[in-house]
């Protein structure tokens, strides 16, 4: 039985501090060594393969590599969280299912878009990213802009352009001018307050009767003019992207914000006093059909 008991003993460094109290030498265990040489091992590769220890101004670059597709060329370079990612992006398995959905997208009419509420769906996931890239620097975020006069309003259903697809379309893919001259130097100032008054007689505002009724003449007659783009009636001309004056939508005067009837006065002077002078660049050849076709809906869309 003694002997039994010291073979079980554990055995010591034969070290020993203060006569009695010593040191064992216990064994790791053999899983732990194992798992501790496979992180040795795990490391080494490592180290070989990505990128690791810095080199005076440079670092390893590894052997490992990515390739992936830059301007219709193929580019391979060393492993990095940058290129890596590209890559993803442009073979990752939902890259590949984002591209069929958008391949479809691009096949179908506008009115199986809209009319399906899957790719409608779709459309607005990635053409609100795409607005917030190209378009919310001008018309804000969901297509309202910081404040009126600056680019026309999105959500108001008031189309300058025309608010179909096909016009929508043509404003992405060309551009628009919006231009209105001055009339400032040509009127004078009395006229200039008279033709505001006018103006806002259209959509309901009161006004001095006499001055609106001196404006009316200048805005039908040949010495402003004023009927030609918005016509007779007053409700605008989409093919010169003139403004529906008589729908209390304003778009350039900010009348909604103004305080008092003066001050609505003032807002609509300025514009006819120094005109109007802002441009919406082309769009194609900086998006491609898929794109614009996104946009187009996702556009329409804010104003319904």
């Amino acid at each position: 039985m003694a002997e039994q008991n010291q073979g079980k003993a554990v055995q010591t460094t034969g070290h020993a501090w203060d006569g009695d109290l010593q040191e064992f030498n216990n064994p790791l265990p053999r899983w732990w060594l194992w798992t501790f040489y496979a992180t040795v091992v795990f490391a080494v590769i490592y180290w070989i393969w990505y990128p690791a220890w810095p080199v005076a101004d440079s670092f390893t670059k590894g052997i490992g590599t990515v390739t992936y597709q830059r301007d219709g060329k193929e580019v391979t370079t060393h492993w990095n969280a940058r290129a890596e990612l590209i890559e993803e992006m442009q073979t990752g398995s939902e890259t590949m299912k984002q591209q069929a959905y958008l391949q479809k997208v691009a096949a179908a009419s506008y009115d199986e878009i809209v009319n399906d509420p899957d790719m409608m769906a779709f459309t607005r996931s990635m053409a609100k990213v795409l607005f917030a890239d190209n378009c919310a620097a001008c018309h804000g975020v969901g297509g309202t802009p910081a404040r009126i006069g600056l680019y026309p309003n999105l959500r108001d259903d008031a189309w300058l352009w025309g608010g179909d697809i096909a016009s929508i379309e043509q404003t992405i893919r060309e551009g628009r001018n919006g231009f209105m001259p001055a009339f400032g130097q040509v009127l004078g100032e009395d006229k200039v307050e008279q033709l505001a008054h006018y103006v806002l007689s259209l959509s309901g505002h009161a006004v001095d009767t006499a001055k609106a009724d001196l404006g009316q003449a200048i805005f039908q007659g040949k010495e402003g003019g004023c009927y030609y783009c918005h016509t007779e009636s007053g409700k605008g001309m989409a093919s010169q992207g003139a403004a529906n004056l008589t729908d209390a939508i304003w778009t350039v005067a900010d009348v909604p914000g103004a305080a008092d009837d003066a001050a609505r006065i003032n807002a609509v002077e300025a514009v006819v006093r120094n005109g109007v002078h802002r441009q919406m660049p082309a769009w194609s050849g900086r998006l491609d059909d898929t794109q614009i076709k996104l946009l187009t809906v996702y556009v329409q869309s804010l104003g319904i």
